[in-house]
């Protein structure tokens, strides 16, 4: 045969082949692929794609409702199933419905607000009343999540520009119509799809408040039938099963039985109307629940087992090796590479200056955008407390790609309500309370000034007002007055027993100027002015009775790295402050060092602190105190003061488990060993030398803030038992 015969006779096969692809093609039906709601449960869906692509399934459009609006949003993006597994095992889904940047992320000022008062108690206040929060979480880790799996760093991706048709379904919680996304940007539609009531924040879209799609349409056969003529459907139903009469009891158990009845009922609809040849895979999921995220990897493994029982059906539909690589092409080839910057927008601001935004963004012209790096800039930027969210968009536009940085300003704000509680209780004093309350007055002028006055009322009552004033655009620098009152009691022990009880009453203003050092912290330096008086209640008087007014300079540096607020797993922080009163003739220096590291689920603390006088000598009324929990836990709060108190704290805490989603913080079995020693002291005088204190204690985060429980004791033969809650 010639060369010529022989390319001829090869042109003709592959005319043939692609004759027979095209009709191959066009005989095949139609295909739509659903994947319902259910949480953590939808992760099932993964190990169902995993088999469609063993199989060489094709798909022709895909509709997906709150977990399955996820899925099927990065499966239309050009992400495999075994990508999505992947991703899925390295998020950390306990921290990811935690809104906040890591604790050692957030500005000094808000680390500061949110030590006082409980983050969830805060409230908008205006002309127009109080204003809530819309949910627990906000939603911007999960946003950030979202933009990193369908790289968005690489331009915006709109559901109408993707290969495959896509739907995903929202509810209007307005109206309680369905919304279906069929364009528009990819990441707000699965968002908004996943909002869980009560949870997850509302999604703002075109005058509408939209949540979890499942309330209408958590299986959306009908979609797929309108949205491509499927022929047939693949319908994945991943939904919880309805709690058993028993089991509903609570008010958070019957708000979940409403929200499982709604979807169920809706569910069912759209079961009747699948057709004979249609496949519905309903993976076995008993014991993974709607929160259970943990649980990714065997939901993936079910859905995986649903669906190869449905392999022989599944299996009619397989196209030929090669024509499934060119569908699959297709959907992969819409993920490029990432773009240089040649422009820089923030947008959506009305109060915050945007230099407080440029102050964290590290993306800059000429650049890439990396997920990692952006993703840290805008965590950073929503520590500050200003925004209910940050996201960014990349756009391309007449050649030029800008990086835009959309904040948006807490709807609620900018004037705010908070509230904190504190209950401490003892065996050896009795039980202390107080409710801490603050209005909050933030951005006053243009470079973010803010008024705080601030009530607590209980064992001790304090009346205060805080002025806090940015000197730079960047808020580098600051400038600040503090001015307070407040009444407490105060306790006199003796060979471990209350011997005198004394109400103090301090007045104080201080005024100074600060320099923050990035997200590390403060440095400050100011005077202080204080006046004292003692007023015996009860027991023999041994305190100064007449008031002490003095003055004096005041130095201090607050660094604090911990990756939490309260039950840290690593990091370190440092307080250092210095006081002098030349007309009181002494020198007080006050260190606390503080570290956490963890190994496994085991966590180490350690804690060295002093307090005493470098010059001179501490007087009473300025006396260095220790005493409570974690603070020589055996004894009772305030038990030990005098002058040149040292102390030293290891801690080892377990690691039991972890509160609901939402929640932040893990469950601890704590065990805690510390030391003290007074050079001079004004109680507990008859001891000398080191006092030792043992404590064993369980303690976790609750809606009230931490909360221990626990018992102290010392060899010297003090023991106590001890409650702790609310913010310290």
């Amino acid at each position: 045969m010639s060369p010529l015969s022989i390319v001829r006779f090869a042109s003709l096969l592959l005319a043939v082949s692609l004759s027979w692809s095209a009709l191959a093609a066009e005989a095949r039906p139609r295909i739509g692929l659903v994947l319902g709601g259910g949480g953590a449960r939808g992760a099932a869906h993964i190990g169902v794609l995993e088999v469609l692509r063993e199989l060489r399934v094709p798909v022709d459009c895909v509709a997906g409702t709150s977990m399955g609006a996820l899925v099927a949003g990065v499966w239309a993006a050009g992400m495999a199933p075994e990508a999505m597994r992947a991703n899925l095992a390295a998020a950390d889904w306990q921290d990811i419905f935690i809104d906040n940047p890591d604790y050692s992320e957030m500005s000094y000022r808000n680390k500061a607000i949110s030590r006082q008062y409980l983050p969830g108690s805060e409230s908008g206040v205006g002309f127009d009343g109080v204003r809530l929060q819309g949910g627990v979480v906000n939603g911007q880790k999960i946003k950030l999540f979202f933009n990193q799996l369908v790289r968005a760093n690489q331009g915006e991706r709109n559901i109408e520009q993707l290969p495959l048709l896509l739907s995903l379904v929202a509810t209007d919680i307005g109206t309680g119509e369905a919304v279906v996304f069929r364009d528009g940007a990819l990441t707000t539609a699965m968002r908004a799809s996943m909002s869980v009531p009560g949870l997850l924040a509302p999604v703002e879209h075109q005058g509408r408040k939209l949540v979890d799609g499942g309330l209408v349409d958590n299986l959306p056969v009908a979609e797929v039938r309108t949205r491509c003529q499927a022929d047939v459907v693949i319908a994945v139903n991943v939904g919880s099963p309805l709690l058993k009469a028993e089991e509903v009891g609570s008010l958070l158990s019957v708000s979940t039985q409403m929200i499982a009845i709604l979807t169920e009922q809706n569910v069912q609809r759209s079961l009747a109307t699948l057709r004979p040849g249609d496949v519905l895979i309903t993976p076995e999921l008993t014991g993974v629940g709607p929160g259970d995220f943990d649980q990714h990897n065997e939901a993936a493994a079910r859905g995986r087992l649903a669906a190869e029982a449905a392999r022989a059906q599944l299996a009619a539909w397989s196209l030929p090796e090669a024509d499934y690589a060119r569908w699959w092409a297709s959907i992969a080839s819409s993920r490029g590479v990432s773009p240089k910057i040649d422009a820089v927008e923030i947008v959506g601001l009305q109060r915050v200056n945007p230099a407080v935004i440029e102050r964290h963004l590290q993306a800059s012209v000429g650049e890439t955008i990396r997920p990692t790096q952006i993703n840290r800039d805008l965590l950073r930027m929503y520590g500050d407390g200003y925004y209910e969210s940050v996201d960014y968009t990349v756009l391309s536009q007449a050649q030029r790609t800008t990086l835009r940085v959309m904040p948006q300003e807490k709807r609620w704000g900018p004037d705010y309500l908070r509230f904190g509680v504190n209950l401490q209780a003892d065996t050896s004093q009795g039980s202390i309370f107080g409710l801490r309350m603050a209005y909050h007055q933030t951005w006053l002028n243009a470079l973010g000034g803010e008024l705080v006055y601030t009530g607590e009322f209980g064992t001790a009552s304090r009346l205060g007002v805080h002025y806090y004033q940015p000197l730079d655009v960047a808020q580098r620098w600051f400038a600040e007055s503090r001015l307070g009152v407040e009444r407490q009691r105060v306790g006199v022990f003796e060979n471990d027993a209350r011997t005198a009880l004394y109400y103090r009453n301090e007045s104080s203003l201080t005024v100074g100027l600060g320099r923050n050092v990035g997200v590390l912290g403060p440095l400050r330096l100011g005077w202080q002015q204080r006046r004292w008086t003692y007023h015996p209640e009860i027991g023999n008087p041994g305190l100064p009775q007449s008031g002490v007014t003095y003055g004096g300079w005041r130095a201090s540096i607050d660094f604090d790295q911990f990756d939490r607020m309260h039950f840290p797993t690593r990091g370190w922080a440092a307080s250092l402050a210095y006081f002098d009163s030349p007309g009181q003739g002494y020198a007080r220096t006050d260190v606390d060092l503080r570290s956490a590291f963890s190994w496994g689920k085991t966590v180490f603390g350690a804690r060295l602190g002093y307090a005493g006088a470098l010059r001179g000598q501490l007087p009473v009324f300025d006396a260095a105190v220790l005493g409570g929990f974690k603070n020589m836990t055996a004894l009772s709060s305030q038990q030990l003061q005098g002058d040149d108190l040292r102390y030293v704290g290891l801690s080892a805490e377990q690691i039991i488990g972890t509160l609901p989603l939402g929640l932040r913080g893990d469950m601890r079995l704590g065990f805690i060993v510390e030391g003290a020693r007074a050079g001079r002291r004004f109680t507990e005088t008859t001891r000398t030398g080191w006092i030792d204190s043992t404590a064993f204690y369980i303690g976790g985060e609750t809606p009230l803030g931490p909360t221990y429980v626990g018992f102290g004791f010392s060899a010297t033969g003090i023991s106590n038992l001890f409650l702790f809650i609310g913010t310290p």
